[in-house]
């Protein structure tokens, strides 16, 4: 491909590395007009600053265009190559140009992680007392691999992963750039090739580019002289078969559908291939745990009360670590709820939404009220019995309003530990339902407390040792059909 590129000793992904930040593409959060660290990039008045996540996400990229636009001096150190010998002889330069010049120094050091504690303490004292401005780079979490005091100092920005339209445009930017890009030349690529590009990336600026760069380089010109790639250069550029999966389409829906479906239909083999198709398709990891994280709570819930506890803690565990570790995380979570025992008892919430809506305003029963504000005037309070004062820190009397006693919301499954709940939750409500009925007196059980004597307290507690055993049965019979 003789004559393609002026300058083919560097790698497109390099050439193409942004200048200014007019010319950087994402991270809108922190980069945008505006937006703190571009107006402080701008008004070259940076104090310590640490970049951190994911590889290709412009972290480098951030700190060469600082090296472009501030005043102050700009050292550059990889963490991997540069030991305490390299950091002492970028300390001494700093404060030479400090005392001779009145020069500030930045010091950017790369992969910031891979310096031990030694090694980030014998930088900690020069950005304390400003003899360095220390730019940091990461793709660790920084409160987890950087030690804290130089956390501290600095302020942390989070980069994201460049989403689909964002890595477009670096794409398309590299094929219109004349200088660093291939915009001297014809190339035409199908829009299904850049598309399953963008999609494998996974957010990965650098894996596009390298993978356009390898495309465009390798394919021949036809005898108009255009450079065509199509879906099959696309795939074999970046090592990936394309997939049915367009994550603005049905496939996409179709796809995370029968995953869910899988992990409520208790099938870990069906659950974990529709979650490798996903994460080979690009698919957003946090995106699939937020349907796993609402999974847990509707198809699992009280049967498995941990289910919850475990899909956040991989999640969070994979915000730490990224991928491609992070897939262990996700497959962990799935293969938990596939194997959990299941329970859709939390649609009760629904059903009692349908009753606030249908019943409108109800009122509050007086024992319930705030006695704090009324309960002179207006007897707000009187007659609460406190639970704690009695046996199993339980005693029946009315909490649902006048008009809704005796509606049952809450069906418990006999899943797993919902099971256990099943049993105490239906005893409480045949004694709380027969307290709703007059019926014999019988002697008062013993209760826990030495409150004055109280008729309405003592009618409750009548009622709540009734034994009827024909209207019991038949409460039973409302609560279990």
């Amino acid at each position: 491909m003789k004559g393609r590129n002026p300058q083919k000793s560097s790698p497109l992904a390099a050439r193409m590395r942004p200048r200014t930040l007019d010319e950087f593409v994402g991270q809108a959060h922190i980069a945008a007009p505006g937006r703190l660290l571009r107006r402080a990039i701008s008004a070259d008045q940076l104090s310590s600053i640490i970049f951190h996540g994911p590889p290709g996400t412009g972290k480098t990229t951030l700190a060469m265009v600082i090296a472009n636009t501030t005043r102050s001096r700009f050292i550059p150190l990889n963490a991997v190559l540069a030991g305490v010998k390299d950091l002492r002889e970028a300390i001494k330069d700093a404060r030479k140009r400090r005392d001779e010049n009145d020069r500030r120094t930045i010091l950017f050091v790369d992969e910031i992680h891979r310096w031990n504690k030694a090694q980030q303490d014998a930088l900690l004292p020069w950005v304390e007392n400003g003899t360095v401005i220390l730019v940091g780079a990461t793709t660790e979490n920084p409160y987890f691999s950087v030690n804290p005091p130089l956390v501290s100092r600095s302020r942390i920005f989070r980069l994201e992963p460049l989403g689909r339209e964002d890595l477009a445009a670096v794409a398309l930017q590299a094929l219109s750039d004349p200088e660093r890009g291939y915009g001297a030349l014809k190339v035409q690529v199908d829009p299904d090739a850049l598309d399953h590009l963008v999609n494998v990336a996974g957010g990965d600026a650098r894996s596009v580019l390298n993978a356009l760069e390898l495309a465009v380089e390798t394919t021949p010109p036809d005898d108009q002289g255009v450079i065509s790639v199509h879906m099959g250069v696309a795939e074999e550029s970046i090592q990936r078969r394309a997939v049915l999966y367009d994550r603005d389409g049905d496939a996409h829906y179709d796809t995370i559908s029968a995953f869910i479906k899988s992990l409520r239909g208790s099938d870990p083999d069906a659950a974990l291939y529709w979650l490798a198709k996903m994460v080979y398709a690009g698919e957003d990891p946090r995106f699939i745990f937020r349907r796993m994280l609402i999974l847990a709570g509707e198809d699992v819930g009280l049967a498995d009360p941990d289910a919850v506890r475990v899909v956040t803690a991989c999640a969070d565990a994979f915000d730490r670590v990224g991928l491609p570790e992070g897939r262990f995380h996700l497959a962990e979570a799935a293969l938990y709820l596939a194997t959990a025992p299941k329970s859709n008892s939390t649609l009760a919430f629904f059903d009692a939404l349908r009753a606030v809506e249908k019943e409108g305003k109800t009122e509050v029963p007086s024992h319930l009220k705030d006695a704090s504000r009324d309960k002179k005037g207006l007897g707000h309070g009187e007659g609460y019995l406190y639970p704690h004062a009695y046996r199993d820190h339980w005693t029946a009397q009315q909490y649902l309003p006048d008009t809704l006693q005796g509606k049952v919301f809450y069906h418990p499954s006999d899943q797993g530990h919902e099971k256990n709940i099943s049993l105490m939750v239906n005893q409480r409500r045949e004694t709380q339902l027969a307290a709703m009925v007059e019926g014999e007196v019988v002697a008062l059980p013993e209760a826990l407390t030495f409150s004055p004597d109280d008729p309405v307290r003592d009618r409750w507690l009548q009622r709540s040792i009734h034994q009827s055993g024909t209207y019991l049965a038949g409460v039973r019979e409302r609560i279990i059909d």
